[in-house]
């Protein structure tokens, strides 16, 4: 179920706006005899607001734009399927399991048939544009739109206006309406996906007391700007800071929290931040900006991965940001890393290299890079 709360329905008219910001051809919208047959030839069915906004007109003139009219049916066929095949990918290599899946088989070729059947059950991804999709829930609207990697999905706008307004204007996204939609929202409501309003997923990596100095000032500025953590993670930089011989005198208390007493993390983190003066005064611009930086640095070092980095740096700094051209290479690249539809999944690593070259390159620039 939706949200009472959530956007109204898509009307024809602001279809049609929306796709006057597209820079992009718009050919004459589906018919609704031709959306029904292209649910019965694929065997989905369209949220409500996709249906208005592809009755409206047909973006074209873009390879990420799906062509429901003409385009290669085995081209469209595997954008479906791309959701699905993502899963089963983690599943075979991430020993990816949902939750409400039966017991998983000791073979993968057992789990691999089983998370198969399950999969078979849910409800279809349509893809929009892209790697971006949305629910095949039929008669209603307001869904969120996703970006889908795998199982990294996040929310990448709170419907399919606000996603277009995101993408094509670079207007922020709230990116908080809930999906509503059971196996889906597994992963962007608590699951393990990459939701850029969860907790940074890095890694721990200091083996220095400057470096770990340093991550307990960056969470503190992901904190200022309205980040969350996990106490897990607050108790790790405490730990790592204790054994590299950080003073603070309540280091020993936070490094030392049971997973019972967790509840104690937020308020002994604080203390050691004004022990250490680390407690960050600088306005939220320039906050950004550092931490920019030291997500370029975790994404070179290994301990947060290019697709991730790259889509926290979209959110967290280029959106927010003003969209800074010195940033645009770094979105170009997390972008073309994360457009299943336009490459082999062999070359990803390929992609994925892209995007640590150009942090590497941002890194050794000056700092902030210029804007323009």
């Amino acid at each position: 179920m939706i949200d009472p709360s959530s956007p109204s329905p898509l009307t024809p008219e602001a279809a049609r706006r929306l796709q006057g910001m597209l820079r992009a051809e718009i050919g004459p919208g589906l018919t609704e005899g031709e959306l029904d047959a292209v649910e019965a030839r694929f065997g989905f069915r369209f949220s409500a607001d996709h249906r208005v906004f592809l009755a409206a007109g047909l973006p074209l003139g873009s390879p990420r734009w799906p062509d429901w009219r003409g385009g290669d049916p085995e081209d469209l066929a595997g954008r479906l399927a791309w959701p699905v095949e993502g899963v089963l990918f983690d599943v075979e290599h991430a020993r990816f399991w949902h939750p409400s899946w039966p017991l998983r088989p000791a073979e993968t070729s057992d789990a691999l048939r089983l998370a198969g059947a399950e999969l078979a059950t849910v409800p279809p991804l349509v893809p929009v544009y892209g790697h971006r999709y949305l629910p095949g829930v039929a008669g209603q609207h307001g869904h969120p739109v996703l970006s889908v990697m795998q199982t990294d999905i996040i929310v990448y706008g709170d419907d399919l206006a606000g996603y277009l307004r995101h993408e094509f204007l670079g207007q922020a996204s709230g990116a908080s309406a809930r999906l509503g939609v059971d196996f889906w929202s597994y992963f962007v409501d608590g699951g393990p996906g990459i939701d850029v309003t969860a907790p940074t997923p890095f890694t721990p990596y200091a083996v220095t007391a400057p470096e770990a100095v340093e991550c307990l000032r960056m969470l503190a500025l992901e904190r200022m700007i309205g980040r969350p953590h996990r106490p897990e993670q607050l108790i790790e930089a405490g730990l790592a800071a204790l054994v590299l011989d950080v003073e603070a005198e309540s280091l020993p208390l936070l490094a030392g929290l049971s997973r019972a007493e967790h509840r104690q993390a937020e308020a002994l983190f604080e203390d050691v931040l004004a022990e250490l003066r680390l407690i960050p005064d600088l306005p939220e611009e320039a906050a950004r900006w550092e931490l920019v930086r030291w997500w370029l640095r975790l994404v070179l070092n290994g301990s947060l991965a290019p697709g991730a980095g790259g889509d926290l740096i979209t959110y967290e700094g280029w959106t927010a940001l003003a969209r800074p051209h010195s940033l645009k290479p770094l979105v170009d690249r997390t972008d073309a890393y994360n457009d299943w539809t336009a490459l082999p999944r062999e070359q990803r690593e390929l992609r994925a290299r892209a995007v640590v070259e150009e942090a590497e390159r941002l890194l050794t620039g000056p700092w902030p890079p210029p804007r323009s």
